[in-house]
């Protein structure tokens, strides 16, 4: 007669075989955190595709500031932004207000970053740059006015740009400064054209702007172009201007956006909220 013990070990091993032999159920949908637009540019003329993080109660009774990512493709540095800006905004952290995050999703870099170059070297390298002026007109009359009318949104513009992004970012700050009331500028390629951006006088401006110019560990000239920016805009700063520089030692150009963005959310809203 077969013990106890043995008929327990029986039903435990068919019971083991029982459940690694039934298939687990799993519901699956899918997981976003916003929605792409695209539509046609007749000042670029082509088609232009915009990532969008909306706040996670956003209500279209409620009015919110937006954030202007360049390089805001899926794949390039939309989904981390967004990320800091949901953690940001957060009542508990509280960092930024509610805000929406307008991702400008790249077709040509060089093309739409850079202005005409006297360097040929460079233009040879990449013939299709040096059209930032048409770019800026997308972004002011095209691009603002469209994401206004989808979106209930108020007057406080932010632009972010690091390396190339950083270079036209700069190019609107000293041409253009009220697109824009905020600058988030992360490592910009002031070296391009023989640092010419550099030697240019801004515009002057009435209105209240934050500016933030940050670079990481990316070698002497990079450091020294990023310096020299930080330097003429506190030449020319107003009493409405809050300006903030920020060298990250323990980053380079590959990660210093991230942790950049994150000082400037604290630095930039934490100076707004005190006026």
């Amino acid at each position: 007669m077969k013990s106890i013990h043995q008929i327990a070990l029986f039903f435990l091993v068919v019971s083991m075989s029982y459940a690694q032999t039934k298939p687990i159920e799993v519901s699956k949908k899918p997981f976003s955190i916003g929605e792409t637009l695209t539509f046609h540019s007749e000042i670029l003329k082509e088609e232009r595709a915009l990532n969008v993080y909306l706040p996670h109660n956003f209500s279209e009774e409620k009015e919110y500031p937006v954030i202007y990512l360049l390089d805001g493709s899926a794949d390039e540095d939309f989904i981390h932004i967004a990320g800091l800006v949901q953690f940001g905004s957060f009542s508990w952290i509280n960092m930024i207000p509610e805000t929406i995050v307008i991702g400008i999703a790249n077709v040509s870099r060089n093309r739409d970053f850079t202005y005409p170059s006297t360097d040929k070297e460079y233009v040879k390298k990449y013939p299709e740059t040096g059209h930032s002026e048409k770019f800026i007109a997308f972004l002011e009359k095209e691009l603002q006015p469209f994401v206004e009318k989808q979106y209930p949104v108020t007057s406080e513009k932010t632009l972010i740009g690091q390396s190339l992004g950083g270079l036209l970012a700069t190019e609107i700050l000293f041409k253009k400064p009220d697109l824009f009331k905020n600058y988030i500028i992360v490592s910009p390629s002031l070296w391009y054209d023989y640092e010419s951006l550099l030697k240019r006088e801004p515009q002057l401006y009435d209105t209240e702007k934050s500016i933030y110019v940050a670079v990481g560990e990316e070698g002497n000239v990079m450091k020294r172009v990023a310096k020299q920016l930080h330097k003429k805009l506190e030449k020319n700063k107003k009493s409405n201007t809050s300006l903030y520089y920020h060298f990250l030692k323990e980053q380079d150009h590959g990660d210093a956006l991230h942790l950049a963005v994150y000082d400037a959310f604290e630095k930039l809203f934490a100076s707004q909220e005190k006026k």
